[in-house]
């Protein structure tokens, strides 16, 4: 009778531990999505009116941010923050550089709604 308590018992601690573990994937998932920017260039490039040479540029700009982005979510949860701030102000100085000034305010918009979206935006 107690063997039988204790199996049971240990099945149970099991049981909710995997499903805590569980829980913890789908929450890591939720949280990878949130850092992955797949801009589409050609959207991007018709809401800011670019020209052929800023498209070739926004698009190398906008992987390298990506790919920022990335690391940023795989960074330690100490480290993550500020690798996120590092590299939207990386982002942020190169499109000032690339774009006008009406063409760099509306793209700050976009930025700051889909990071707000993603709550990215602290």
């Amino acid at each position: 009778m107690i063997m039988k308590k204790i199996v049971l018992t240990v099945v149970a601690v099991m049981s909710m531990t995997m499903a805590f573990a569980a829980g913890e994937n789908d929450n890591n998932a939720a949280n990878a999505n949130a850092y992955k920017f797949n801009v589409s260039t050609y959207a991007l490039s018709r809401a800011l009116n670019l020209n052929q040479d800023q498209i070739d540029a926004v698009e190398d700009i906008n992987r390298t941010f990506a790919t920022e982005m990335m690391n940023a979510s795989v960074a330690d949860s100490s480290e993550r923050e500020a690798k996120v701030n590092e590299a939207i102000k990386k982002d942020l100085s190169y499109m000032h550089y690339i774009l006008n000034n009406r063409q760099y305010r509306e793209y700050v918009k976009l930025l700051n709604v889909t990071l707000n979206n993603r709550g990215l935006n602290k």
